[in-house]
Formats: structure tokens, C-alpha cells, sequence
């Protein structure tokens, strides 16, 4: 069976002895682990949740927030882990959306059980915490207290997970993964990436989030999982140091942040083999400075979305080498190649394939492919035409099967009647020395319908004008790529796994009395 219920029985079976979570707090075994874990399900059970509930989920990276997925998946509950960096109407709208009843709160989320909008949860909540902070029932409590549940065996199309996209503007759309889903691209991605029983998985990527799907490689092979709360990039190099971590996954932004402010030959990572990016473009020059930096760890990466669960494609180790010793270095900005069993399409907007080389937007089918979004019929017709899955995503592919992503359909730009497509503009821009981080929006514009504005964010202690960007990009893109419109920052608007909120600063600089510099 497909099932994350029969996951679980299965590494308890075969892998009792071996290490299931490696922390700060200790180790426990598969069969540790998992008799936590069947006695959480039965407090889950004492509390309400059945069967097919919702029951949410409001915690960082740690193990027990491990034990609560694995307990779902066990009893036939649903998880549904709510970005913890969301205000307290956003929860409440994803608790309500997903129907659950009861919450699991983080010691250091409690206050947020204060508010108006939550108020109404939290004689159904209990503290997830290793001592008690409140006088709510403890997490620890309920598996001291509790008898082992026995396996409630789920059938491969219920759903397993849910998991709420964006957020931060706007409603979430809930998505339900099936235990299918789930279990699929855990095989697609241990076969593909090379999932061993001996590694330990450092779950470094929210787990709120489905980046965070990808550790499900490591419990199906009968691997160890380690957790970081919350990333700082000493922290970070710390975990993998003291816990002896062999795999991780890291969005672009947290290895970049490592790469300038700490000092790595000041660890010693020699436990680690392996390191996936993902969630969003790296410059060929971060990549070529993190294979520098992490000499004999492989360097992944990975492409593909909360409805996929969430690899879709990948790009070997070997295949970053084999680009940077012949020269080739636009294969960098390839996302690989699909993994296996998933059929990737590039089409039109009739749904038709388009040529090798050719843009267009990525329709997938695979078994890791959501079952749908929850109570959203509108919202899945647009998504899911013909048996086919549209990520609303723009790439092209060449005649190796590499894809290349070129946009979000929504982020493209359309200025005096010309596409531009913001991600080669942001590929021209971070040419320039002085960038930091960059993002282009189109704005509204009287005479052009949109205009492109630039958000900068320079490199420490570098400093850049409008006047020296549109000069620098001239050398590299046509006239009329080129942002006018520019504003230098601080810091960008970021969602929790690094990507930057283009939603944020079209929202923003929509206002024309936020100031910019315009140039020409």
C-alpha cells in the first residue's frame, strides 16, 4: 500500500533498532519513536480528533512536531501545519477552511490562542512543549497518558496532509495531498537523490511547508530525522556538526546568508554528502560559490510545488560539475530533468505542446499530484485540464529533457505590447557586483499598460545608483527589459522559505508616493 500509515509499520518492522530522531534531547529508535507516536495518536483521539479530522498544527521545526504528522498519518487523521508566521485571522481562516477542531500550539505560539480570532480554539488546544508553560493539556501528557492506538491502515486516496499555499495575502487554498501523493514522491525522490537507511535528514525547511515533504525519502528508507527550530546560519552549521547530519534541503536565500556571515571552515561538516536548493532561482555565481565553500558534498537541486508533494524535477550533482567543467554554464539555470514517473509538458494556452525551445506553462501528470484543492471547484477546473496538472509556472524545455523556468505566469510582464519575462531581467541585474538581491515587478502605467520597477537590496557595504543599473543593463538585455523605476532596500518582503513577495511590492510601490528613482 501507498500509504503513509504503512510507511510507519514498516520502519517500525524492519528498522526498530535503528535511530528515528537524532536531537538535542536525545535519540529514540524507529520503535521508540513510533510507540510516542501511537500514544499521541490516542491522546489525539481522547481529545476528538477520529478518522478523517482536521487537526491543526501551530509549531517550528521539532521532533514532537514530527511525532503529531507521523500520529495523523497513523490514526487517519489529517495534519494541517499552519505557516507560523501568518497573523491570527490568517489562522483562524485556514482552521476554519480545513474544519479542525482541535490545535496543537508550540509553548512559544500560545499567546496567539489569546487573540479574538482564536479564542474559540483553545479549550480545544494543547501545549506542545518539552515543559509546561500554560495549564492547557501537555503534548508529554497525552503520550504518558495515553494506550498505544493501534494502525488504522488508510486507503491510498485519503488525504494524508493538508497543506495551505500563500497566505500572506489574499486567502490560502488548501491543499490536499493523498497518502498516495505523499508516499510517491518520497520513492521518486529517494530513488532519484539517493535516500540512505545510514543518513540523517536535518529538516531545516519549515515544516509548515511542503519543501519539508521531501525528509518523507528518509522515512521510508528507515533514516534518522533532526530538526532546527528555527534557521540562523551558525545554527544551522552547529546541527549539522553536533548531529552529524548527512542530508539537508535549503531555499537559496538561507545558504547564501550562510555563505556571508558564517564562517564554515569553523565546523566540521564532514558528515555532510548532500545538500538539495530549491523554492527558488540561485545565481550561477552562489552556486559555484557554495560547490567552493562545501567541497565534496553534492549539490541538488530540486524543482516543484506544494501540489506536487513536492519534487517535480532535478538536477544532479554530476550535472552541475559536468556544466561548470565544460562551461556551459546556462545548464545552471536549468531545473533538471523530471524525476521518475512524472510526465512534464510544456503548452499553449489551448493546452497544446509546444516545440523544444519554445516557452509555454509546465503541465505535469505523476502520482505525486494533488487530488485537488479543498472545497475550491473553480480553482481546480483552471488547474487540472484533460488529466493534466497547470502549474501556472513559464518554461521552456531543450532537447535533453532539461526545463527551464522562465516565470510565474502572473509575474510576467506586459509593457507597450512586448512580454518580459521578469527572471531574465533579475538574471541581468544580479550581473552587476552590487546586488544583493533583486526583484522586478511590472506596475501600473498609463501609456504602457505596465511599467518595470526594480526592488534592490545591494551587497553589505556596497552601495548602487538607478543611472549605473540601466547602464550595466544595456550590456546584457534589450532596451526595452530594462527598468526605469528603481528602489533600494534594506531588506525584501520573504515568505518562510526564502522566496521573495512580488505580491508584497507590487502592493507597495502601486502607490505613487512611495520613493523610487526613475530614470530616462
Amino acid at each position: 500500500m501507498l500509504t503513509m500509515s504503512s510507511a510507519l509499520d514498516r520502519a517500525e518492522r524492519y528498522y526498530a533498532h535503528k535511530n528515528a530522531i537524532v536531537d538535542y534531547e536525545g535519540t529514540w529508535t524507529w520503535a521508540e519513536h513510533l510507540d510516542r507516536v501511537k500514544r499521541l495518536a490516542g491522546g489525539l483521539a481522547a481529545m476528538g480528533v477520529g478518522k478523517g479530522d482536521a487537526f491543526g498544527i501551530l509549531s517550528r521545526n521539532t521532533f514532537r512536531h514530527c511525532e503529531l504528522l507521523h500520529a495523523g498519518y497513523w490514526m487517519g487523521a489529517i495534519p494541517v501545519p499552519c505557516n507560523i508566521r501568518l497573523a491570527a485571522p490568517e489562522i483562524a481562516y485556514i482552521l476554519e477552511n480545513a474544519g479542525a477542531g482541535v490545535v496543537a500550539c508550540e509553548d512559544v505560539f500560545l499567546p496567539l490562542l489569546e487573540s479574538e480570532e482564536l479564542a474559540r480554539w483553545k479549550p480545544h488546544a494543547f501545549e506542545v512543549s518539552q515543559t509546561a508553560k500554560s495549564d492547557l493539556p501537555q503534548h508529554e501528557g497525552l503520550i504518558a497518558d495515553s494506550a498505544p492506538m493501534p494502525l488504522h491502515e488508510a486507503g491510498e486516496e485519503d488525504t494524508a496532509i493538508l497543506l495551505y499555499t500563500g497566505g500572506t495575502t489574499g486567502r490560502s487554498k488548501g491543499v490536499q495531498l493523498s497518502h498516495r501523493n505523499v508516499v510517491a514522491n518520497g520513492l521518486q525522490c529517494g530513488q532519484t537523490m539517493v535516500a540512505l537507511s545510514k543518513d540523517t535528514y536535518l529538516h531545516v525547511a519549515p515544516m509548515f511547508h511542503s519543501a519539508d515533504l521531501f525528509g518523507t525519502a528518509w522515512t521510508l528508507m528507515g533514516g534518522s530525522h533532526a530538526f532546527i527550530a528555527q534557521f540562523a546560519p551558525d545554527d544551522l552549521l552547529s546541527h549539522i556538526r553536533d548531529l552529524k547530519a548527512t542530508w539537508t534541503m535549503l531555499p537559496p536565500t538561507m545558504i547564501i546568508m550562510t555563505l556571508q556571515q558564517a564562517d564554515i571552515s569553523q565546523y566540521d561538516l564532514s558528515s555532510l554528502r548532500s545538500v538539495m536548493y530549491g523554492s527558488a532561482p540561485m545565481a550561477v555565481e552562489w552556486i559555484k560559490r557554495t560547490m567552493d565553500a562545501l567541497p565534496g558534498v553534492e549539490i541538488i537541486q530540486g524543482y516543484g510545488l506544494t501540489e506536487t508533494s513536492p519534487i517535480l524535477t532535478c538536477l544532479s550533482d554530476d550535472e552541475h560539475r559536468e556544466a561548470i567543467a565544460s562551461g556551459n554554464l546556462d545548464r545552471l539555470k536549468s531545473g533538471g530533468r523530471p524525476v521518475i514517473a512524472v510526465d512534464m509538458r510544456i503548452v499553449d494556452d489551448k493546452g497544446n505542446e509546444v516545440p523544444n525551445g519554445q516557452t509555454g506553462e509546465v503541465a505535469v501528470r505523476a502520482p505525486n499530484v494533488t487530488k485537488g484543492y479543498l472545497n475550491l471547484p473553480e480553482e481546480n477546473a483552471k488547474a487540472f485540464r484533460d488529466g493534466w496538472f497547470h502549474t501556472g509556472d513559464v518554461a521552456w524545455m531543450d532537447d535533453e529533457g532539461f526545463m527551464y523556468l522562465v516565470d510565474r505566469k502572473k509575474d510576467m510582464i506586459i509593457t507597450g505590447g512586448e512580454n518580459v519575462y521578469t527572471l531574465e531581467v533579475e538574471a541581468a541585474i544580479y550581473k552587476h557586483p552590487a546586488v544583493g538581491e533583486c526583484a522586478v515587478v511590472g506596475l501600473p502605467d498609463e501609456k504602457y499598460g505596465e511599467a518595470l520597477f526594480a526592488a534592490i537590496v545591494p551587497q553589505p557595504g556596497a552601495s548602487v545608483s538607478a543611472d549605473e543599473l540601466v547602464s550595466h543593463c544595456r550590456e546584457h538585455i534589450g532596451g526595452y527589459k530594462i527598468p526605469r523605476q528603481f528602489a533600494f532596500l534594506r531588506e525584501m518582503p520573504k515568505s518562510a522559505m526564502g522566496k521573495i513577495l512580488k505580491t508584497d511590492l507590487r502592493k507597495t510601490f502601486s502607490d505613487p508616493d512611495e520613493p523610487r528613482e526613475v530614470v530616462g
